[in-house]
């Protein structure tokens, strides 16, 4: 029989861990002296421990060790948890290897502006939301001819949302998309709701579900009418970084007061990696 102390010496373990492993059911000792309450461990757990410690090693939580190793998961299971693993360590590893490339995308942005860029981007999952909207309709994606149309739809939404008894649940969400034959471009100002899809009513408004999407993302600061440059900062990060636009932008109202020189909007481009 090993003390706790020698069976963590030959099985690369703390003390602490053995006990930690006791407690949650993991591996118990073999023996406790009645007496001292000394933990004392046999030879043949060295194999459990080992299989502890590989499976650890594998990135498997101490959850999912206890029902390996007390074959409460089957083969076919099993084989399930190591190819999820395995897609896990390979997106960890594209991450990495990413991650130089940003590096010297953010010198190739300092030495050519003399500073640390003020704006950020940053790639994210954007979840699914459902949202309220009115459309119109604009002739260019330019802010001189989106703000006319975005601004008297957002101004009719939230009183007919009053009047309908809709209580927004988050920020507004605008977006927009090249209009069916061309010739324009359609315009959706909405806001975050908890409503069925479908409509309001007869107020012309609509509860739309968007789908979750993965986003380059980018703050701008100020009013709308000024937003080109961050857009082109975010088009300029995609090209040095290897990502391409996959649809529209969004463009989420995280603060709207009155002074809208003082409003924060986050860009989100929806994209892939080349």
């Amino acid at each position: 029989m090993f003390t706790i102390g020698d069976f963590a010496r030959y099985g690369r373990v703390s003390p602490r861990m053995l006990r930690h492993y006791d407690a949650i059911g993991l591996l118990r000792p073999d023996r406790t002296d009645p007496a001292t309450g000394y933990r004392l461990y046999g030879a043949a757990q060295l194999a459990r421990l080992n299989r502890i410690i590989a499976l650890k090693d594998l990135g498997f939580t101490l959850q999912q060790v206890g029902a390996v190793l007390d074959e409460q998961v089957g083969p076919e299971e099993l084989r399930g948890m190591l190819r999820l693993r395995r897609a896990e360590l390979a997106e960890a590893a594209a991450a990495a290897t990413a991650r130089p490339a940003r590096v010297e995308a953010r010198l190739r942005s300092i030495e050519s502006e003399g500073h640390m860029p003020a704006d950020d981007v940053v790639i994210k999952t954007v979840p699914a939301v459902r949202v309220a909207e009115l459309t119109g309709t604009a002739t260019s994606y330019q802010p001189e001819d989106i703000g006319p149309v975005i601004g008297p739809l957002y101004e009719r939404l939230f009183p007919l949302l009053e009047g309908a008894g809709v209580r927004p649940t988050g920020p507004g969400i605008a977006r927009y998309e090249d209009e069916p034959g061309g010739g324009g471009i359609v315009v959706h100002a909405g806001v975050t709701v908890s409503g069925p899809v479908g409509a309001v009513g007869d107020t012309g408004v609509r509860v739309v579900e968007l789908p979750a999407f993965e986003a380059a993302a980018i703050v701008h600061r100020g009013a709308m009418d000024d937003v080109l440059p961050a857009a082109h900062t975010l088009a300029r990060w995609l090209e040095a970084n290897g990502y391409r636009s996959t649809g529209y932008a969004r463009e989420v109202n995280l603060e709207c007061p009155p002074d809208r020189e003082q409003w924060v909007t986050e860009l989100q481009e929806p994209v892939a990696k080349v």
